[in-house]
C-alpha cells in the first residue's frame, strides 16, 4: 500500500500536465473558428516570398506607377521576344469606318471584248498555221496561210482577171486609133471603143465588189491587177486593238486562247480558225442576295471604292484596291436568286518570256476563273477607334487590347462595337485614347504569355481569330 501511494505522489505531476493538455485541446476545438483565422494570415504573411517580375533590373528605372498599372495585368517582353511573336505596333488614331457587306465574287472575261474568234475568210486547205496555242502573238502578225479551194472564188477571180485583160486591149485600140489622126479614121470608130471602155470599168467594179465579199483585202485585188495571175493563197493575219477601252490604251499582246484547226485540214468560209484573248482588262462579277441591291445601288451612286481580294485556299492574297462599281444585272438569277454586279478590273502582265525557238509566251495577273471577296461599303462612320482585328483577344464576355507603356504592355479592357474579318471598332470611352501605342499583332501571345505566368489555364483557341 506505501508503495502504491508513493507511485502516486511520483506520478501526479504528470497526470495533471495531461489533464491540463486535454482540456487545451478540447478548448482549442470548440473555438476555432475564432483564432484560426489570424493565425494563418499572420502565417502567411510572414512566409510567402515575395516574387519580382522584374528580378535582376533596378526598380528606379522601371517605374510601372503610372495611372490605370496593375501589376497583374502587365507584361514584359524582351526585343528578340516581341520579334518572335512577330509584334507590330499601331498608334491610336480617330478616323473615318467603313462598314462593308463581304460578297463572293469570280474574275470574268468582258463579252464581246476579252475574246477575238479568228474565222476562215474562204474555203481551202491549211497549209501553214504560224503560233501556238497559248502563245503570245503581237496584233497584225500571220497566223494561217490557206490554199483557195472554192469554186465561186476562183471564178470571180478568173471573170475579174478577163474583163481586166478585155480593157487593156479595148484601151490599146482606142490609143491606135487615136494616133492614126482624124483624117483616116473615123471618129464614130473611136467613140464606139470609148463606150466599149467604160462598160467593161463598170464590170471591173462589180466584180471587184464581189471577190471584197468574198473576203479578198484590197491589197490583194491590187496584187492580181499587177501579177494578172489568180490568187493562189492567202495569209490570215491577227487583229489590231481598238483601243477603246481606257485601262488598254498601251501596246500590249494577244494570247492564243483554242486552235481547232488542224494543218491540212480542209475549211469551210466562217468556219473558226482559233480564238485569241486580250485580257488587258476584265470583269469581276460580284452576287450578292436580292435584299443587297438596294446598298448596291446606293454605293454606285456615291462612286464608294471598293476593295477585292484573290482568295487562294482558305486565305486571301494580292488585294487589289480602289474598284469602281461598273454596273448592276436588270434581273435576279432564277435558279440561284442572286443578284449579279460588275466592276472593271485593270490587268497587267506579271511574266513575258522567250522560248528557245523564239515564241513569246505570257501571263497575266488576273485571270478568268479566279476566286475573289470584295467588301462593298454601304455605312461610313465617322470619328471611330479602328484596329485590326488581331489586335483584339477576346475572352469570354471580355475584349482586349495591349497598350505599349514603356518597357512593358499593360492589359486594357475595350468596347467592341463592331467588327469585321480585318478591322475591329473600339468605343472611344478613355479605355484607350488618341497616341496611344498598341500591339496591332502579337497581342493574342502577350494574353498566353500572362495567363501562363497567372497559372492559369489557357483555352488554346479562346480569343484567337482564324
Amino acid at each position: 500500500m506505501k508503495n502504491l501511494t508513493h507511485a502516486l505522489k511520483q506520478r501526479w505531476p504528470a497526470v495533471v500536465s495531461a489533464l491540463l493538455v486535454i482540456t487545451i485541446v478540447l478548448a482549442a476545438g470548440v473555438t476555432y473558428k475564432l483564432w484560426l483565422p489570424q493565425v494563418r494570415g499572420y502565417f502567411e504573411k510572414d512566409s510567402t516570398p515575395v516574387v519580382d517580375d522584374h528580378k535582376g533590373h533596378d526598380h528606379d528605372e522601371h517605374d510601372h506607377s503610372h495611372p490605370g498599372h496593375v501589376e497583374e495585368s502587365a507584361i514584359e517582353f524582351s526585343v528578340t521576344g516581341l520579334k518572335n511573336i512577330d509584334f507590330e505596333p499601331a498608334t491610336v488614331t480617330l478616323s473615318t469606318f467603313e462598314r462593308s457587306i463581304t460578297l463572293p465574287a469570280m474574275v470574268v472575261e468582258r463579252p464581246g471584248h476579252s475574246q477575238i474568234y479568228s474565222t476562215a475568210p474562204m474555203t481551202g486547205v491549211v497549209t501553214r498555221i504560224y503560233p501556238v496555242e497559248g502563245a503570245a502573238i503581237e496584233p497584225g502578225s500571220p497566223m494561217f496561210d490557206i490554199r483557195l479551194t472554192h469554186e465561186e472564188v476562183v471564178n470571180a477571180q478568173r471573170s475579174f482577171l478577163q474583163t481586166l485583160e478585155s480593157s487593156d486591149v479595148v484601151q490599146r485600140e482606142i490609143d491606135r486609133l487615136k494616133a492614126a489622126g482624124e483624117g483616116v479614121i473615123a471618129g464614130k470608130r473611136i467613140i464606139e471603143q470609148e463606150y466599149e471602155q467604160q462598160k467593161l470599168q463598170a464590170s471591173l467594179r462589180a466584180e471587184q465588189q464581189a471577190l471584197l465579199l468574198h473576203g479578198l483585202k484590197e491589197e490583194q485585188i491590187d496584187g492580181i491587177k499587177k501579177s494578172r495571175r489568180l490568187l493562189q493563197s492567202l495569209t490570215v493575219f491577227a487583229p489590231v486593238h481598238s483601243h477603246d477601252e481606257e485601262a488598254c490604251d498601251e501596246e500590249h499582246l494577244f494570247h492564243v486562247q483554242q486552235l481547232p484547226v488542224k494543218l491540212g485540214e480542209q475549211v469551210s468560209a466562217g468556219q473558226l480558225l482559233c480564238i485569241v484573248a486580250d485580257h488587258c482588262e476584265l470583269y469581276i462579277e460580284g452576287r450578292a442576295f436580292e435584299d443587297d441591291a438596294m446598298r448596291l445601288r446606293e454605293a454606285a451612286r456615291e462612286s464608294r471604292s471598293v476593295t477585292a481580294s484573290v482568295v487562294v485556299g482558305r486565305r486571301q492574297a494580292d488585294v487589289i484596291q480602289g474598284l469602281k462599281l461598273l454596273y448592276l444585272a436588270d434581273h435576279v438569277d432564277a435558279e440561284t436568286r442572286a443578284f449579279r454586279f460588275y466592276l472593271t478590273l485593270p490587268n497587267k502582265v506579271a511574266l513575258d518570256q522567250t522560248a528557245e525557238n523564239g515564241r513569246r509566251f505570257i501571263a497575266w495577273r488576273f485571270n478568268p476563273g479566279q476566286r475573289m471577296e470584295l467588301r462593298v461599303p454601304v455605312e461610313l462612320w465617322p470619328d471611330r477607334i479602328v484596329l485590326p482585328v488581331s489586335a483584339i483577344v477576346e475572352e469570354g464576355a471580355e475584349a482586349f487590347v495591349y497598350e505599349r507603356n514603356g518597357d512593358h504592355f499593360d492589359r486594357v479592357s475595350v468596347h467592341v462595337e463592331y467588327r469585321d474579318q480585318t478591322a475591329a471598332v473600339i468605343a472611344n470611352d478613355g479605355a484607350i485614347k488618341p497616341g496611344d501605342v498598341v500591339a496591332a499583332k502579337g497581342a493574342y501571345q502577350m494574353h498566353l504569355a500572362l495567363k501562363n505566368r497567372a497559372g492559369g489555364g489557357v483555352d488554346p483557341h479562346a480569343g484567337h481569330n482564324h
